[in-house]
């Protein structure tokens, strides 16, 4: 998979976890700039991804995470 079909299935996710079709998110995106990912849905949506890409994060990198082009670059290291 290249990294630009990594971000088009990682913006469905987001899309599909927080029932909103019209987000579009960027390398740059964090989880303020979407509405309702709190704590809560960050643990629902780390697990949706994971089984999606069939990957595991580890904690560290998990709370390490600071937009969503670190969580793309997490899963092209992990699908590589």
């Amino acid at each position: 998979m290249t990294r630009e079909e990594v971000m088009e299935k990682v913006n469905e996710i987001i899309q599909d976890v927080f029932d909103d079709d019209s987000i579009q998110v960027t390398d740059e995106t964090v989880a303020a700039d979407v509405d309702g990912w709190d704590s809560l849905m960050h643990i629902t949506l780390i697990g949706t991804v994971e089984d999606e890409f069939d990957v595991k994060f580890a904690m560290k990198d998990v709370v390490g995470m600071k937009n969503v082009g670190q969580m793309v670059d997490l899963i092209m290291e992990q699908t590589d």
